[in-house]
């Protein structure tokens, strides 16, 4: 205990986030032993354990990567960020062409010699936010003009989200809400940000129709029966009515870790429906501390962004943060009926290894961008201090102060 203790005393940034990520990774690896029960009794002739070592292991490396970019000063990935989208952009066309499909979906890419594939729009999510909170922060001086700003602003958020729309139409929408959400936050003319809403509109129209003459690559069919089925079947299809019997099940209290009676009906119980089985077995308590844990990242968040001093780690935090959060909400609002089916995951939370692992990544740069501002305003504390006691020379305390370039 003491040695958690001291760990934890000697993490830097936000101590609350730092606690928030410890009880996501603890919850994943509750909720996926406990679901994963059916498909261990197909897959891998009843061994559970299996699927607990491997998701624990998710977790831990996902902890080593997010440490490893928490110590790294933010600035660093507004320096790689044109690298990042560079690289990118090639895996996802790549993974258009010859992806490996699953479910009737080429979004994943065979790694050779290891045989594991990985979701290319994951580190395409991660690489064009970066990006964008770069653009932003470079062009604060221009930010309202449309030819200096806008214009090479726009061109990659389109050009990705088309690029990952036909296969994973619901991770291109979140991507391009989330990019719309910072360009306001960033201070980008409204009519300007409603005008690349409108271009959103029409280049899903035009994706529909390109999916009509080449099916194959466009999933039209997929999207328009999972609309319809929400909007004309009140009940929900099958994946929705065992998600409300599940949550039904759990009532208040829930059934209790392992209990889970719908994880054999409920199709990707540890993956898309997780929450379900949260609610069955720990009842609207757990329902609700999940949910609050998100609310809880999201709040922090935005008290850590409105102290920053720098407009690239702004955007960049508050980028990383929406872009968790509102996939946390549109998973729970599947899993109640609330939205169409999408097949996003539970962050963190859901079995999974390059999207925890990449969760994870943009919480590190998140807990980076807090640990400036926490070091900032230590500077700027004993500066004022030391003004009044005249002890020292505010001079001296602000030559020791991290190094961040200016003009971000």
């Amino acid at each position: 205990m003491k040695l958690v203790n001291n760990t934890f005393d000697n993490l830097k940034g936000d101590k609350t986030i730092w606690f928030l990520v410890a009880v996501l990774g603890l919850f994943s690896v509750l909720a996926v032993y406990s679901a994963v029960g059916s498909m261990a009794y197909k897959v891998r002739g009843g061994n559970t354990e299996y699927y607990l070592i491997q998701q624990t292991l998710f977790i831990c490396v996902g902890f080593a990567f997010m440490y490893l970019a928490y110590k790294f000063n933010y600035m660093v990935y507004a320096k790689i960020a044109p690298l990042f989208i560079i690289v990118a952009i090639p895996l996802l066309l790549y993974t258009i062409g010859f992806g490996t499909e699953i479910n009737s979906a080429k979004r994943w890419i065979t790694i050779p010699f290891i045989d594991k594939t990985f979701q290319t729009s994951d580190i395409a999510r991660l690489a064009l936010i970066v990006y964008i909170a770069r653009a932003i922060a470079k062009k604060q001086d221009v930010i309202k003009d449309f030819k200096s700003a806008f214009l090479p602003i726009i061109l990659p958020i389109v050009f990705v989200c088309m690029l990952i729309a036909p296969a994973d139409l619901s991770t291109s929408v979140l991507l391009f809400g989330t990019c719309l959400l910072m360009m306001i936050i960033g201070r980008i003319s409204k009519r300007y940000v409603f005008a690349l809403f409108l271009i959103g509109i029409m280049a899903f129209a035009f994706l529909v129709l390109v999916g009509s003459f080449f099916p194959e690559h466009v999933r039209v069919e997929t999207w328009i029966s999972r609309i319809n089925e929400f909007f004309y079947n009140t009940d929900g299809g099958w994946q929705i009515q065992q998600s409300k019997i599940a949550i039904a099940n759990g009532e208040i209290f829930g059934l209790g870790p392992g209990n889970s009676l719908q994880r054999n009906y409920l199709p990707y119980p540890y993956a898309d429906f997780i929450y379900a089985i949260i609610c069955e077995e720990y009842g609207l308590i757990g329902a609700f501390a999940v949910l609050g844990v998100y609310l809880a990242l999201l709040y922090r968040c935005v008290c850590m962004v409105t102290k920053c001093p720098k407009t690239f780690g702004a955007i960049l935090a508050i980028g990383l943060c929406l872009n968790i959060v509102v996939q946390a909400f549109a998973n729970i609002a599947v899993s109640v009926h609330l939205v169409p089916v999408t097949g996003l995951t539970l962050p963190i939370i859901s079995m999974g290894g390059t999207s925890v692992i990449f969760t994870c990544i943009s919480l590190g740069i998140i807990l980076s961008v807090s640990r400036y501002v926490e070091e900032y305003s230590t500077y700027e504390i004993l500066e004022e201090e030391a003004a009044v006691a005249e002890v020292e020379s505010p001079q001296n305390i602000q030559s020791n102060r991290p190094k961040y370039e200016n003009y971000y």
